[in-house]
């Protein structure tokens, strides 16, 4: 009964803001329910009978989680997880005023859920996971992070809490080193070949680490066609988006899949799973607008960025490139490499100067500027079709909420597979 206060007035809020803004309601009512009820997250996740995995890393947290979310799913698991744009903590109060009962209980056998690598250091201060995913450390937004050697400070404090199994990345030195006093009992990596190339992580300007033979192996990609050796055999499917970065991710879903699941892994169910799963939204999303197909493209920091571009199919004919107000400094865009862009219809969002003003000294021609965003994206759905037939859109977090809402795409798992 203790919660059933804080949990009664976070459902009225959430209900109260969604009737003024549809598909909001998901940060206010976890916002008051962190005061009324501070202890309820850490209650909630200390109470799953196969505990808790977070998923934590630079980039891949969200198509990771829904990867390995869906396959627990479909081995018959109850999962408690988080959408992806309430990986802090106050969304994990908002989203047990969804998922829970009005006394805050949830009913599932485990929680998989994706954690902002600064809060997942402090989470694990409160409520120890089981299994700890750490995917990656990337240059990230210096406002936010500062350096990737602070980054791996928090990480580290995530692989100190994990009670059994830590699963992470074999090609990425700053993952090994978070790890390096692990027992290896405690270890399970996922990686590449080196025909399939790596990443661009994060230097250490330390003395390399030998890279360890990674259990779950991604030894071949052709577009969205991968192959994954594991220790239960080869799986071959589908990613939903293209890019060695997804083919990552996929290894490290499958990497904890079997290790929650032991001898139920069923290797069958979970390529059919994969090869069924649609992108998480905006990371190669792909929607049909006034009948045309528009692909979305999420990009949040300098990696994310070119990793999105390099792999973009072809060069396209138009593009809709809008940097929002989440990005406080703009300074990075002028890390990436833009050569892969042929030209650029129209530029918005808040930073639309910023944006434009990189892109035309790295001679990328830009059609139009327009700091009306709405007008902007307005104006490009409206742009004659394009002759390779798709539109694309490339934006960072804050014009992809705010495109979402002016387009009515107010459900984060409204998604198809293109």
């Amino acid at each position: 009964m203790r919660y059933f206060p804080a949990i009664l007035l976070g459902r009225l809020i959430r209900f109260a803001v969604r009737l003024v803004r549809p598909g909001g309601g998901s940060a206010l009512p976890g916002l008051v329910v962190s005061k009324l009820a501070p202890n309820l997250v850490t209650r909630t996740l200390q109470s799953f009978p196969k505990g808790l995995v977070i998923v934590t890393g630079t980039a891949g947290k969200s198509t990771t989680t829904k990867m390995a979310v869906a396959i627990a799913r479909a081995h018959g698991l109850k999962v408690f997880t988080n959408p992806s744009t309430a990986n802090i903590e106050q969304g994990f109060f908002s989203t047990i005023v969804k998922s829970g009962n009005l006394f805050g209980r949830v009913i599932a056998d485990i929680a998989i859920i994706e954690m902002d690598e600064g809060h997942a250091a402090t989470l694990v201060t409160k409520v120890k996971p089981n299994i700890s995913v750490i995917l990656n450390v990337f240059e990230d937004q210096l406002d936010r992070f500062i350096d990737p050697a602070f980054v791996r400070d928090k990480l580290e404090l995530v692989a100190a809490a994990t009670k059994s199994k830590i699963i992470t990345n074999a090609d990425d030195q700053n993952c090994l080193m978070i790890v390096s006093s692990k027992s290896s009992s405690n270890l399970e990596f996922f990686g590449t070949t080196p025909s399939t190339g790596k990443l661009a992580y994060a230097k250490t300007y330390e003395p390399e680490l030998e890279s360890p033979n990674p259990a779950f192996q991604v030894t071949q990609l052709q577009e969205m066609e991968v192959s994954l050796n594991t220790p239960v055999g080869k799986l071959q499917f589908e990613l939903p988006s293209r890019g060695l970065h997804f083919a990552m991710d996929a290894a490290a879903a499958v990497a904890v899949s079997h290790e929650i699941l032991g001898t139920s892994f069923d290797s069958g169910l979970t390529i059919k799973t994969l090869n069924e799963l649609p992108p998480v939204f905006s990371r190669g999303e792909i929607r049909e607008i006034n009948g045309e197909p528009v692909e979305f493209i999420l990009v949040q920091n300098p990696i994310s960025t070119q990793v999105n571009l390099d792999n973009l199919n072809g060069s396209p004919e138009q593009i809709l490139f809008a940097i929002g107000r989440d990005v406080h400094d703009p300074s990075w865009l002028w890390t990436v490499d833009y050569s892969k862009l042929s030209g650029v219809s129209i530029v918005s969002g808040f930073n639309y100067a910023d944006a434009a003003l990189v892109l035309s000294y790295n001679n990328v021609p830009v059609s139009r500027v327009e700091p009306d965003y709405f007008k902007a994206i307005s104006d490009f759905l409206a742009l004659p079709t394009p002759k390779d037939g798709i539109k694309t859109v490339i934006y960072s977090a804050d014009a992809m909420r705010r495109l979402r809402r002016h387009l009515g795409f107010i459900d984060p798992e409204d998604v198809d597979r293109g």
